[in-house]
């Protein structure tokens, strides 16, 4: 059952079953990869913020991963809170700039406020502009910049922003 529909595509919470593609997404698109076990650990620990986009032929195109921690605060408007962290987003090339990403994160978002969360955080590639602007219109801000924050040596923005119910 999808959660929203977004043209061709549809978003859905992810099952175990879907995790062999997921990964061989996220090897094809990105440049982080993660061990099997850390998208199965995700799954088990947060299936409101692990979401899939499939498009017409229900072949999964894209992915968003997500946890749920307590800490410190990224918007500073609390001491400790319990937030959601955007691990990794990915949409197959020929599938993006159709809102599938966009999609995916305003569904994890609702996922995380779900489960209780104040705000949301991610880190993004400074040379990732299409990202950065996506996250600025969702209401991300920057909070500061993690040089080298990468194995290869690029820094990163840590994009932080309250959710709607928060205070």
């Amino acid at each position: 059952m999808f959660l929203r529909r977004v043209g061709k595509y549809g978003i859905r919470r992810a099952v175990f079953e879907d995790l062999p593609t997921v990964i061989s997404i996220n090897w094809s698109a990105l440049p982080e990869h993660y061990s099997d076990s850390f998208f199965e650990e995700r799954l088990h620990e947060s299936p409101e913020t692990f979401l899939t986009a499939e498009d017409e032929t229900g072949s999964i195109i894209g992915y968003i991963m997500c946890r749920i921690e307590y800490g410190f605060s990224n918007t500073k408007r609390y001491g400790l809170a319990r937030k959601g962290h955007i691990v990794s987003v990915a949409v197959l090339e020929g599938n993006r700039r159709a809102g599938v990403g966009k999609a995916l994160v305003e569904e994890s978002l609702k996922g995380m406020h779900e489960r209780g969360c104040r705000e949301a955080y991610l880190e993004v590639r400074i040379s990732n502009g299409p990202a950065i602007d996506l996250y600025q219109k969702l209401g991300f801000q920057t909070i500061t910049t993690h040089q080298g924050y990468y194995r290869d040596g690029e820094g990163a923005y840590l994009m932080s922003k309250a959710l709607p119910g928060a205070s």
